[in-house]
């Protein structure tokens, strides 16, 4: 393992979350709020603890599988433990634990939250809050790749760590100007929504903060009743269309913009969202009327709740926890399932749902037929088998700690409901769950124990399960299989 080279990472990441802080600073000064010398305090931490981390130069600059895992891995611990300071310090969220878990799922892009009341929180910690999904979202170590010099040898294996989906390659020959692209196209939607939003009569620190949280499919909102607060058919429409922009694959974008359109949107993958998008709206659509919905409410509240969980933002306009047991099903069915791969959204991915699918139908005509000769194919293209086998390993392993955890979060005495989904919702960054967790709950009164587990979850199910098992693995640190 490369030390030198895993802390020197780290480092820069911290130096970066330093400098992102002077943002929610700046708005502490425009404000007037107290909340300033919070963020001073942790900056300047920031700023040691990064440079001393930085000096500490590598003779061996070679960075490896386990070595990217591992920057990934404890980057984002160590992100989510100093972004907690501010709400610390500020006495606003007086538990450290609940300020980390209320941090890992702003970074994670999952939404869930120990706040009750969040209105009475400070502007620039509401934004601080929201801008954490906003950097999640494509991910801190993608954006250190796009702007730092030097980069670019080694920095598949940490760009492969990060970005979720079954596989990663380059949109162009560097992966430095593949990561400009990626972080390029999520700018432009994220100010395309701000002005969408602002031009449609939202207050313009509510339209950034809210367009941060959609474009990270993180969904933090700055109203208690969340989106439905603001009573607005319009943002409404205009944030569930952006949900589902951000979950799908950001390399259709790319092609977009080299006028290859055409071949876009010949993706089996995104057909395959648009199909489950479509089929579970007329669904719970359908079995809402026949609740107090006219055909118009029943399609609205539909469209929007199956945007918002399919792609992982976790946004409510209505409290979808009283719905008919059909539509809690799909929507729960939905968790598991999540984005588009090389989205911003969480879950398990669409394509991963794709190849688990299509090798199960694999395995049964083998059967039938033992002699022949059967390939998974994605858009007409055989999937490797190492491909196959992976995607397997890990759908059986997320439902392992999905499991582990509920057990463990179920010494809280909880029921079923909120106890189970509590946990789906963090390992497929959701937000909401269903029970005392849905979308007029929270994750308050859960233990410490299960505060810890569950961010565990969260950082897990952002990270692809591997980087957080690695780095409990004593095999990945012994010098013994260096």
């Amino acid at each position: 393992m490369n030390y030198a080279m895993i802390f020197n990472n780290i480092g820069k990441i911290l130096l970066v979350e330093a400098a992102l802080l002077v943002f929610p600073s700046i708005g502490a000064v425009i404000y007037g709020e107290n909340t300033l010398l919070s963020f001073a305090l942790t900056i300047a931490a920031l700023a040691v603890t990064g440079l001393l981390c930085v000096r500490k130069k590598a003779k061996n600059k070679n960075i490896y599988a386990k070595e990217g895992y591992a920057i990934v891995a404890l980057s984002w611990i160590f992100m989510s433990l100093f972004g907690a300071l501010p709400f610390y310090f500020s006495g606003h969220i007086p538990s450290f634990v609940d300020a980390f878990f209320e941090t890992v799922s702003g970074f994670t892009t999952t939404g869930s939250t120990i706040l009750t009341e969040i209105e009475s929180l400070p502007k620039s910690l509401l934004f601080w809050r929201s801008f954490t999904h906003w950097i999640g979202g494509m991910g801190i170590l993608v954006f250190v790749i796009a702007v730092m010099p030097k980069t670019e040898s080694s920095s598949m294996h940490v760009m492969r760590a990060e970005v979720p989906g079954p596989t990663v390659g380059k949109l162009v020959s560097k992966l430095r100007a593949s990561a400009r692209i990626l972080y390029g196209i999520y700018c432009v939607l994220t100010l395309v929504q701000i002005v969408l939003l602002f031009a449609g009569g939202m207050p313009l620190f509510d339209s950034i903060v809210t367009s941060f949280a959609t474009a990270g499919t993180g969904g933090f909102a700055i109203l208690n009743n969340s989106i439905e607060g603001y009573n607005s058919l319009y943002a409404e429409m205009v944030i569930a269309v952006f949900m589902l922009i951000f979950g799908v694959n950001f390399n259709l974008y790319y092609m977009i913009l080299i006028k290859q359109g055409k071949q876009a949107l010949k993706s089996e993958e995104l057909r395959w969202y648009i199909g489950i998008v479509a089929g579970s709206v007329i669904i719970i659509a359908l079995s809402l009327i026949n609740t107090k919905h006219n055909v118009g409410e029943s399609f609205r509240y539909s469209f929007f709740q199956v945007a918002s969980i399919i792609s992982t933002t976790g946004f409510s306009t209505t409290n979808f926890d009283t719905w008919p047991v059909i539509a809690k099903l799909i929507l729960t069915f939905l968790m598991f399932i999540g984005a588009c791969a090389g989205s911003t959204g969480g879950g398990i991915k669409v394509s991963r749902l794709m190849i688990l699918v299509k090798s199960a139908l694999r395995d049964i005509r083998k059967a039938i037929n033992p002699r022949s000769v059967e390939t998974v194919k994605l858009d007409r293209r055989s999937v490797d088998e190492p491909v196959v086998k992976s995607t397997s390993v890990f759908f059986a392993t997320f439902m392992l700690i999905t499991a582990l955890s509920i057990m463990v979060v179920a010494i809280d005495g909880r029921d079923l409901v909120t106890t189970s989904t509590a946990v789906v919702a963090c390992m497929g960054n959701i937000g909401p769950g269903l029970g005392a967790v849905g979308p007029y709950g929270n994750f308050a009164d859960f233990s410490t124990l299960s505060k810890i587990v569950l961010s565990f979850d969260m950082l897990a199910g952002r990270l692809e399960l591997i980087p957080m098992l690695m780095i409990f693995s004593p095999y990945a640190w012994s010098r013994k299989y260096s």
